[in-house]
């Protein structure tokens, strides 16, 4: 028997007139999302702990206004391209295409989660689904031939389910009418303790990943899968976020902290478990599961000072990332698995975040 609730409400106006509304969706035991249409942004995502307490475990804030400000991508959907392209720049079937270059870690101009008005930035149209098993939100974005550099009208349609086994379940699919460069993913920063409860560095995270793909001081992949075995990025035996982070390590000064893809194990196209973080304090605990080859590991290391929601002072190292994804720049790199999407072919993309206490 299905005890599902959505609940609407408007939560402000973009500078165009447009109103955002906010959806709100609780699965039978009690667990909550909030989604917004603008960035299709994940805005809470109420939890038990081993007690049977709430809290919200995402990082956000509580008005528009400031998701209209400086956010650095809390909870958004990231498109047409997630992560970086090496100099805003790619060719594809023989020509050149710019992109806006939006992003300069190490002082090297790069093009970053889709340009400047990437789709975290946009207004999805949503309409709530219902399943016998979940309650979800459907979500459609056209992005249209030419919009921040990238080729093609793109129809994107995004599904966010939260079944009744506590599975916040991420389906992704796209058409497009011409070539084009496709990687999307979900930006949530997450924090086990609670929003706002500190910083993740306790965290014991697993990764079965046995290589990552190393970046020069732009951040951008050197093309290199090197192996994690002795270094810092080793995450195959569970470890807290913080036991290397402060390691002397040229990949780590690069990122002033993890923010690196991971070559995951198993089989691309296949959903397996790819990750899990476990926070002690409270015994929450997520398991990452996915088809994508990749994933960015970031630390929270460059989150900067933000009022969040309720009041609450976000920092450095606030909440963590585990964005499933195609490798960074791969439409510069011939070795990684292609992110080329074609007319008549479909991108279909599944992440799974799954939820459990100990």
């Amino acid at each position: 028997m299905k005890n599902h609730e959505v609940s609407v409400e408007s939560f402000g106006f973009l500078p165009e007139g447009k109103e955002v509304f906010q959806y709100r969706l609780k699965n039978k035991n009690g667990l909550e999302l909030t989604v917004i249409n603008y960035g299709g942004i994940i805005k809470n995502l109420f939890l038990p702990d081993r007690d049977g307490e709430f809290a919200d475990i995402v990082l956000g804030y509580d008005n528009l206004e400031s998701y209209l400000g400086d956010s650095p991508f809390f909870g958004a959907l990231i498109g047409r391209f997630g992560n970086r392209i090496a100099n805003g720049r790619f060719v594809l079937d023989g020509q050149e295409y710019e992109l806006a270059l939006n992003d300069k870690p190490g002082g090297i101009p790069c093009h970053l989660h889709g340009g400047n008005q990437g789709f975290d930035k946009v207004y999805w149209d949503i309409e709530p689904v219902d399943r016998d098993d979940a309650v979800g939100l459907k979500l459609s974005y056209l992005s249209r031939d030419g919009e921040e550099g990238y080729p093609g009208n793109l129809q994107v349609t995004v599904f966010y389910y939260l079944t009744d086994d506590n599975v916040l379940r991420v389906e992704y699919y796209a058409e497009t009418d011409k070539a084009t460069p496709v990687n999307l993913t979900q930006h949530s920063y997450f924090n086990l303790k609670g929003s706002g409860k500190g910083d993740i560095l306790e965290h014991e995270l697993s990764i079965n990943a046995a290589k990552y793909t190393p970046v020069n001081e732009g951040l951008i992949p050197t093309g290199e899968l090197e192996s994690v075995e002795g270094t810092p990025f080793d995450f195959r035996s569970p470890k807290t976020i913080g036991r290397d982070i402060n390691i002397e390590n040229q990949q780590l000064g690069y990122g002033n902290g993890f923010d690196h893809n991971y070559v995951l194990d198993g089989k691309a196209g296949e959903l397996r478990q790819v990750a899990q973080a476990y926070e002690p304090e409270s015994g929450r605990i997520l398991d990452l599961w996915t088809t994508e080859p990749g994933m960015q590991f970031y630390s929270g290391n460059s989150i900067g000072e933000h009022t969040g929601k309720n009041g609450d002072r976000y920092g450095k190292h606030s909440g963590f990332c585990l964005e499933t994804q195609h490798y960074p720049d791969s439409p510069n790199q011939d070795r990684f698995p292609s992110t080329i999407l074609r007319p008549g072919d479909k991108y279909e993309s599944i992440t799974e975040f799954r939820f459990k206490v100990k």
